[in-house]
């Protein structure tokens, strides 16, 4: 198994204008294609902006809300998969053989979610997965919360996606592990990043997977980051495979060596003699 190259895609799309945000995608896709990246990841909703209209922003009841025409118009411009900005993303992915972890607001049952989709080299939607720890305590309120941690095959690989506050919570990645994870992809947009790392750190280690993450740059945001799993046999006990900085608008590059993940994986016992049953109050 060769190692794979992941693209960490550190740029913003502040305005919701889908027409340039896609524009902005496929350039980027293309420069990582031209680097060797097998697997482009993006931060948290980039083809839609992580942008909500001005009404949601006052926090009202949904139901006092959700017949505004802002909030619908919101909910009407959510993505689906056959949408023509996400169609030239799949195109361009089958065109350039390589994957890309896609986001932005999906159309939900009622209201949009927050989406990551892998892509895989064919164009191929193998993996759809909507934010299961929306941030309630503000505008996220008005998302559909997912409801599920699913796991796809990409290259041969086992991996899944958190977006954001998912990470604040340890049953994400755990979920994850359990359902056969190796490697996360993690879409992210916030600040505070020195315990946010930290915890992505964390959660590596104690599951034993590996973890990308991709974050806008920002005053206190940026540091798109990977970490691996293995950290009894590194020197120092440093699990970071890199950290990029706050402000830098770029695409950076990391590489999972899959084979040292799954000897790895084999030998430790981090996650394997779980006591369940003593979890009473988890479920």
């Amino acid at each position: 198994m060769k190692k794979l190259k992941v693209a960490l895609i550190q740029y913003d799309t502040v305005m919701p204008d889908v027409d340039q945000n896609t524009i902005t995608a496929i350039k980027l896709i293309r420069e990582a294609s031209e680097n060797g990246a097998d697997l482009v990841l993006f931060p948290e909703c980039f083809l839609t902006a992580y942008a909500v209209p001005d009404i949601c922003e006052k926090l009202l009841p949904v139901h006092d809300i959700e017949s505004h025409p802002q909030f619908i118009k919101w909910c009407e411009n959510a993505l689906t998969e056959d949408e023509e900005h996400f169609v030239q993303i799949t195109n361009l992915a089958a065109e350039l053989n390589i994957g890309v972890v896609m986001t932005g607001f999906s159309k939900g049952k009622r209201y949009p979610q927050n989406t990551a989709w892998i892509i895989d080299r064919d164009g191929k939607v193998i993996l759809k997965y909507s934010k299961v720890h929306t941030c309630d305590f503000d505008w996220e309120r008005y998302l559909e919360a997912g409801d599920s941690f699913p796991v796809c095959e990409f290259d041969g690989i086992t991996m899944g996606c958190m977006i954001c506050y998912d990470r604040e919570y340890p049953e994400s990645a755990r979920e994850l592990m359990l359902n056969g994870a190796e490697l996360i992809m993690h879409p992210n947009s916030c600040g505070d990043m020195p315990p946010r790392l930290k915890e992505l750190s964390v959660r590596a280690m104690e599951n034993m997977v590996g973890i990308a993450m991709a974050n806008p740059p920002a005053k206190g945001m940026g540091n798109s980051c990977a970490f691996s799993p293995v950290v009894w046999t590194k020197e120092g006990f440093d699990n970071t495979i890199f950290v990029g900085k706050e402000l830098e608008e770029t695409i950076y590059y990391v590489e999972f060596d899959i084979e040292e993940i799954r000897a790895y994986r084999e030998r430790e016992d981090l996650g394997k003699y779980r006591k369940p049953t003593a979890y009473k109050k988890l479920v």
